[in-house]
């Protein structure tokens, strides 16, 4: 994972430094965004020339937003939350990032206040806020980087783009919603880079243009699948540049007659995509999690911490792996971390050690449980707690697990503490309710109306056939 890096938000940049890099790019429209419980990131523009009032008061927003599902814009009352009551999102003035993919845009990511000028405690930037500074009154900071897998899908011959219906062929292709996959390769087959090249070139140009430094991108195992990887960061700024590379992916496709999914699993008879969540450590410049004298080059921090994700796995998934697509990806032999477990290097346990090969300050630890469908904020907050809930309480994970979980008996892995994760949203969801830990750095509100979101897209979808709950999702995410 590298040295701590990207120190932006210590000193946060002047209004005017905003306004001269603007300038200096050509900047007409500044979207001030967010993400919300349903993981939609959503934003209002604002012409350069009204920016000023904006970075001071922010841009209003209906309370009711945090109550919103992927279904429409129609707020769930099990959110405490109606169209009754004014937020305002205040740019971060250290996230201003220009959109090279559209002339004259730039955009803010944003903290919602309220009227006396607080934090707002439906706010998942200020959960994640919260979070990290858990970690650093324990004297660690978290440094993270989100890993996305996502299909590059183009219009069907014979479909409607964005038409509705499930999944089905054509000549032979999976199709879902007049799109299907740009290419039928298997994992990094180099005919797979050929045939998205131009695009791809244009993408890492753009994403580097941006700021997010990217390390790989590589096609992945389902047709038209690409994962991208780019350099990690501290818990906050690691969330945003997320949010950004996703507005990256999508506006890059958009330009070349593309549409780009994170969806969990966009096609039935297709790999599904994750968003793998890697993390390390520090204290005083140095990576806490690493130990030379280990057999894993883990330290006992690094134990206690996965120890702590683990125990917590089950309500976690509430918050890394949240739609009812989720599931469709989270089963066995689909290297997807079905299983509450971790080993080096195994990419069927639900915490994959990563071999550091490169020297101590690339050790971490990759949650391979997450997808695309998580609002990264939350998702990580929620890390961060169970983790600090294993330090604290200086819990052991027991043996790592060197083998496919999913082959080893069922009453060798209740023996050995393997705990098959949630099966389904409506139980990651009840696991949430039980589980305190993850409530508390959520707060009381925040829980309220991120489960009533994730509930009510329960009860809509739970019924449907595979095929149709992929679709919902598809062009959601």
């Amino acid at each position: 994972m590298g040295t701590p890096a990207d120190r932006a938000h210590a000193q946060r940049a002047s209004p005017n430094a905003v306004y001269d890099r603007a300038r200096a790019a050509g900047v007409r429209l500044v979207r001030v965004a967010y993400c919300d419980n349903a993981n939609l990131i959503r934003a209002k523009a604002a012409p350069l020339d009204s920016l000023g009032g904006i970075l001071k008061y922010g841009v209003g927003f209906s309370v009711a937003q945090q109550a919103l599902p992927i279904l429409g814009d129609t707020p769930l009352p099990a959110s405490g939350l109606s169209p009754i009551g004014e937020v305002w999102l205040v740019p971060d003035p250290d996230t201003f990032t220009v959109l090279p993919y559209n002339q004259g845009a730039a955009v803010m990511l944003g903290d919602f206040q309220t009227e006396p000028g607080g934090p707002w405690a439906h706010d998942p930037r200020a959960c994640l806020r919260r979070a990290a500074e858990a970690a650093a009154a324990d004297g660690l900071e978290v440094q993270a980087a989100f890993e996305p897998e996502f299909y590059l899908l183009r219009p069907a011959a014979g479909g409607t783009p964005g038409g509705a219906g499930s999944s089905y062929m054509v000549a032979g292709r999976e199709s879902a919603g007049g799109y299907e996959p740009i290419d039928r390769t298997n994992f990094a087959m180099t005919i797979a880079h050929d045939a998205a090249h131009e695009t791809l070139r244009d993408l890492v140009d753009t994403l580097n243009t941006m700021g997010l430094d990217v390390a790989l991108i590589y096609p992945e195992s389902g047709p038209g699948q690409f994962e991208v990887s780019i350099r990690h960061a501290h818990a906050l700024a690691a969330a945003d540049r997320h949010i950004l590379l996703r507005e990256g992916v999508r506006g890059v496709a958009t330009h070349h007659g593309l549409a780009a999914s994170f969806a969990p699993a966009p096609f039935a008879a297709s790999a599904g995509s994750g968003c793998h969540l890697h993390m390390s450590l520090w204290r005083d410049e140095q990576n806490v999690m690493y130990d030379e004298h280990d057999r894993l080059h883990l330290s006992p921090l690094a134990y206690s911490w996965i120890a702590g994700v683990l125990a917590h796995l089950p309500a976690l998934c509430a918050l890394v792996a949240p739609s009812v697509n989720s599931y469709a990806r989270l089963r066995p032999y689909s290297w997807a971390g079905a299983f509450a477990c971790y080993g080096p290097e195994n990419r069927e346990a639900a915490i994959r050690v990563i071999t550091p090969r490169r020297g101590p300050a690339l050790c971490n630890i990759e949650l391979k449980t997450c997808d695309g469908s998580a609002n990264p904020y939350l998702a990580l907050a929620g890390v961060i707690a169970a983790g600090l809930d294993g330090v604290r309480r200086k819990l052991a994970p027991g043996d790592p697990v060197e083998v496919d979980p999913a082959s080893l008996p069922e009453p060798e892995r209740r023996k050995r503490g393997i705990v098959p994760l949630p099966a389904t949203l409506g139980e990651a969801a009840d696991a949430l309710e039980n589980d305190g830990t993850i409530q508390e750095i959520l707060g009381a509100p925040l829980t309220r109306s991120f489960l009533a979101v994730r509930r009510g897209e329960w009860d809509a979808l739970r019924d449907l056939e595979p095929a149709a709950v992929a679709q919902r999702h598809l062009l959601v995410y």
